[in-house]
């Protein structure tokens, strides 16, 4: 399990992270991009994967990782479940995100 607190402190720890509104979430951006996007009423982060990291994570387990039920799933954005997730698991993923959306030119 990841609490709320554990995800904005990794959220932050990376270069150049900001923290801002989203609709009614919380972004985390690098340059503009987000990230990350944090559903605190339903425990839930949705992080940006490549269309080969997703199907790795969602399989791990469906339970934990899995696309969102949008035009926006198909395109990497996968939700986590915080209150199931290990927190190793969960940071590599959040790792994976931002340095997706670092990476990713303009």
């Amino acid at each position: 399990m990841v609490s709320i607190e554990e995800v904005k402190k990794l959220a932050m720890s990376f270069p150049d992270a900001t923290e801002g509104p989203h609709f009614t979430k919380t972004s985390f951006r690098i340059k503009k991009k987000i990230f990350a996007t944090l559903d605190e009423k339903r425990n839930q982060l949705e992080i940006k994967l490549t269309e080969i990291e997703q199907p790795v994570f969602c399989a791990s387990s469906e339970k934990i990782f899995h696309e969102v039920p949008n035009k926006w799933g198909k395109q990497g954005w996968t939700i986590v479940e915080l209150s199931k997730v290990r927190p190793e698991m969960f940071e590599d993923a959040l790792k994976l995100s931002y340095e997706n959306a670092a990476l990713k030119k303009k």
